[in-house]
């Protein structure tokens, strides 16, 4: 029920954040008691929830039939509040997959940073010319550390990677903040990157 009702909660701000589940996540899973499959089922499972997903936010009640779930009735009750549906983000690198399931149900992906990051793009614009959809229309975010350094000393090289990541048409930068004191991070990267991120 709380996946339902948090679209609601957040007015619409909400986004459906989902991947496959990387292989760090199997200790976890095994922790709650739930299974892990292999990496195939993973992504038949992860198509098969997006087209759940998705008949759930259409008009479309109707039962769904796939080779992991079967649905009776495909009810999203309360309704949706963005329309057509929240936005979908689908997470992970792969270029066979995973950046097809992108091209096809997603609305954002959320790339590793790393030095194929432009050949990531170009991969996910070819997956776009197969399914007719406009790359375009795709938000790219990208995982990168932001740690400015105790003194502020990574700063240049960060408002650097910044820039280069723009140039290469990511759209937003999620990142965990590194160093010791993280408090002290945010308020250098308040006061350093913030300021610039307007001039990239």
């Amino acid at each position: 029920m709380a996946g339902i009702w948090f679209p609601v909660l957040s007015e619409g701000r909400a986004a459906l954040g989902i991947g496959v589940g990387a292989g760090f996540n199997v200790a976890e899973a095994r922790g709650l008691g739930l299974p892990f499959p292999p990496v195939a089922e993973r992504f038949e499972r992860l198509e098969e929830t997006l087209r759940i997903c998705l008949q759930m936010w259409s008009d479309d009640e109707g039962p769904f039939n796939g080779h992991h779930y079967r649905l009776e009735r495909t009810l999203n009750s309360p309704g949706t509040v963005r329309r057509p549906h929240p936005p979908i983000l689908i997470g992970g690198s792969g270029e066979r997959k995973t950046l097809r399931l992108v091209a096809e149900y997603g609305n954002a992906c959320n790339l590793f940073h790393g030095p194929d990051l432009q050949h990531k793009l170009d991969v996910l614009r070819g997956h776009c010319d197969r399914t007719g959809r406009d790359y375009d229309t795709i938000e790219k975010t990208v995982l990168l550390p932001l740690d400015p350094g105790p003194r502020g000393e990574r700063v240049p090289g960060l408002l650097a990677e910044l820039r280069r990541l723009h140039r290469i048409g990511i759209d937003h930068v999620i990142g965990p903040i590194r160093g010791a004191d993280q408090l002290a991070a945010l308020q250098l990267l308040g006061e350093r990157v913030v300021p610039e991120l307007p001039h990239l």
